[in-house]
């Protein structure tokens, strides 16, 4: 990226606004390049970075019109990567990537379209996944007396818990963990059915 052959540039002063024009927009687009060479932003975390950084805010939205008008700063973009990385690195559902998004400005139409990337099938194989993690190398009880039923149903709610944690609905939640939880079962021998677990 263009930012690794920046020249050094000295940390914003704080009478930044008292500095000409071009140089108050040359500190601000080189402080906007180095965030952008270090990982993706958003335009809002690039604005909170210039406010913190005492640049004006004319000039930090001239730098940053410039730079969505040549790409470089694109929402879009940095939510369809953003969604992507997050779906695939920590199994995070459309709800809480949605909810991170909007933290980091991102939403509307750009926000929609990175989660719509992620259909209800990728969704429920992320959520599987994060419950054969969870249980894999434990026992969950399968014996029919009320307390190993009891044990089970607080390990259901459990791991329930984890995936509405990570924005998965309560009904995909549960039924996921269910069929995650049989399926181990019949591999391992026959079980009684999970019942359903009230959130």
């Amino acid at each position: 990226m263009a930012a690794r052959h920046l020249r050094a540039v000295p940390d914003v002063p704080g009478h930044l606004a008292e500095d000409p024009e071009p140089a108050a927009v040359e500190v601000a687009r080189t402080i906007v390049l180095r965030q952008l060479a270090a990982s993706p932003k958003s335009r809002k975390q690039l604005e909170d970075t210039l406010r913190e950084r005492d640049v004006p805010e004319d000039v930090a939205t001239a730098v940053l019109d410039r730079l969505e008008d040549v790409n470089l700063v694109n929402d879009a973009a940095y939510a369809e990567t953003f969604v992507r990385t997050r779906h695939r690195t920590k199994g995070l559902a459309r709800g809480a990537l949605r909810r991170e998004l909007q933290q980091k400005g991102v939403s509307g139409e750009a926000a929609e379209q990175a989660l719509a990337e992620i259909s209800e099938d990728s969704e429920r194989a992320a959520a599987a996944e994060l419950v054969e993690r969870k249980i894999r190398g434990r026992a969950v009880p399968s014996g029919s007396s009320p307390e190993d039923r009891a044990e089970r149903e607080k390990h259901v709610r459990r791991l329930a818990g984890m995936l509405a944690r990570k924005g998965y609905p309560p009904g995909m939640a549960i039924g996921v963990v269910k069929e995650v939880i049989g399926a181990v079962e019949e591999a391992d021998g026959p079980a009684d059915d999970i019942e359903d677990v009230d959130d």
